[in-house]
């Protein structure tokens, strides 16, 4: 097991345990009741996935009760891949082999393991696996693994992508889980499709220079192409709106991940996240299958971006934001589709792995930022916020941004100095302060993709 992916932070754990009653050092918020749960690819012992992407998924928990650790647990997601049945069938893909090792969100009160190419699977509270999830039968293709929930309607958008035509369907889903409408999205073409993004009133789509590839035999057919146009679409919320989607045209490039989208006061579409070029799209997929000259991370070069999409001129204004390596980008997500000031990321050291990690404040008022940087052999998670208590409401219900980074920042750090690992509990409106709190874990968590805060008043 030489291949990256299986090896030192990300090398997978062989079990399922269950642990109670967590060492606390420091003084855990309050208000801090719920359950950290993040999701990663963990291939069985003696399974050696021939991508990243293509490990069985995990999904690890740790519960807060007013100011206790009550416990930490990682299960499994039980699904037919999970015992080895394929996804491609005589019949077509099967939706229900998936991985489930991307994302895991709560909606409606169901806890969701999410993985692009199949339907999501739901979850008990204790993680353990209940089946596939098709929102009653309303869902009869695969789900993104970045859904977004709108913070005023409550209602969950996401989408479904495909290699083959219909390569794009948008869905919406009340907040109590019923979907209210689907609808093909025109003019979309196989590019891979891994997240989008929301405003107060469109939704909005990045193809890029990555597409369907069906010589890549890795099991993920995707790969670069100099051919691909790489564009921008943007499409009015509502029913039938898809029909009238405009796509622009942008530079070269990968966009894997969006921090946010708005429209500012101009009326303009503003779309920040990540971005990698073809070189360091090609590094970073050689680290996820394991082939040679390939980085020593798995993100080679994705630097932060901003598309300002000008509706009424027709043209958009890319700019490069800053000059880190940054992957995972977070807010507060009461900002989600409106104007947010902070953003969070992960950084990682160069190409060569030389640097450490570390996390990243940036502040798009002032265009400062703010590391708080790990030592060697350490791996922050990405940064999860949860409000303080008193904190405002958020953009959507009307209150300003000055307390919008009023919280905490939940990261669970990997220690392969220790062999071990702890979630920090950090002040979100300084990165440089000591942590609120350190939650000391039963065993090293594998380095883990995506995951969510789930308070116990949402489930």
């Amino acid at each position: 097991m030489n291949e990256p992916y299986l090896t030192g932070h990300y090398a997978p754990v062989v079990d399922e345990i269950t642990a109670t009653g967590l060492t606390v050092e420091g003084t855990l918020p309050p208000e801090l009741t719920g359950r950290l749960l993040r999701n990663s690819h963990n291939p069985k012992p003696g399974i050696t996935p021939a991508h990243w992407f293509k490990g069985s998924g995990m999904v690890h928990g740790i519960r807060l009760r007013e100011g206790r650790a009550e416990w930490y647990r990682n299960r499994w997601v039980h699904t037919p891949a999970l015992d080895g049945a394929p996804y491609m069938t005589e019949k077509g893909p099967d939706l229900t082999a998936s991985t489930a090792g991307t994302h895991v969100i709560e909606h409606a009160g169901r806890l969701l393991a999410l993985s692009e190419a199949a339907l999501p699977f739901e979850l008990t509270a204790d993680l353990e696996t209940v089946g596939a999830y098709d929102f009653d039968g309303k869902l009869t293709s695969a789900m993104t693994a970045h859904p977004k929930e709108d913070p005023v309607t409550g209602e969950l958008h996401f989408f479904s992508s495909s290699p083959f035509p219909p390569f794009l369907i948008h869905h919406v889903a009340s907040a109590d889980g019923r979907v209210l409408e689907s609808q093909e999205v025109p003019g979309a073409s196989a590019a891979l499709k891994h997240d989008f993004a929301l405003t107060e009133h469109c939704v909005v789509f990045l193809e890029g220079s990555v597409t369907f590839d069906p010589a890549e035999h890795s099991g993920i057919p995707y790969g670069w192409s100099e051919d691909q146009v790489s564009r921008i679409g943007v499409m009015s919320r509502g029913a039938g709106a898809a029909r009238e989607i405009r796509w622009f045209e942008i530079g070269q490039g990968y966009g894997m991940h969006f921090a946010n989208a708005y429209e500012d006061s101009y009326g303009r579409i503003v779309v920040e996240g990540p971005s990698v070029g073809r070189e360091g799209w090609r590094r970073s997929w050689n680290w996820w299958v394991g082939a040679p000259d390939r980085g020593a991370e798995p993100n080679s070069g994705s630097r932060g971006r901003r598309w300002t999409v000008d509706l009424a001129v027709g043209s958009v204004k890319e700019e490069q934001t800053d000059d880190l390596t940054v992957e995972f980008p977070t807010i507060n997500e009461e900002f989600l589709g409106r104007e947010h000031r902070y953003q969070y990321a992960l950084s990682f050291p160069d190409d060569l792995g030389i640097g450490n990690h570390a996390l990243v404040k940036y502040d798009r008022t002032t265009g400062g930022r703010q590391l708080r940087p790990f030592g060697t052999g350490q791996l922050p998670s990405e940064a999860v916020f949860v409000p303080a208590a008193g904190a405002g409401a958020g953009a959507g219900a009307g209150a300003g941004a000055s307390d919008e980074d009023a919280g905490y920042l939940l990261t669970v750090v990997s220690d392969l100095n220790a062999n071990a690992s702890k979630l920090l509990v950090l002040d979100a409106t300084d990165l440089t302060v000591p942590p609120v709190a350190t939650i000391h874990l039963p065993r090293r968590v594998p380095a883990m993709i995506h995951g969510s805060w789930i308070p116990d008043t949402a489930a």
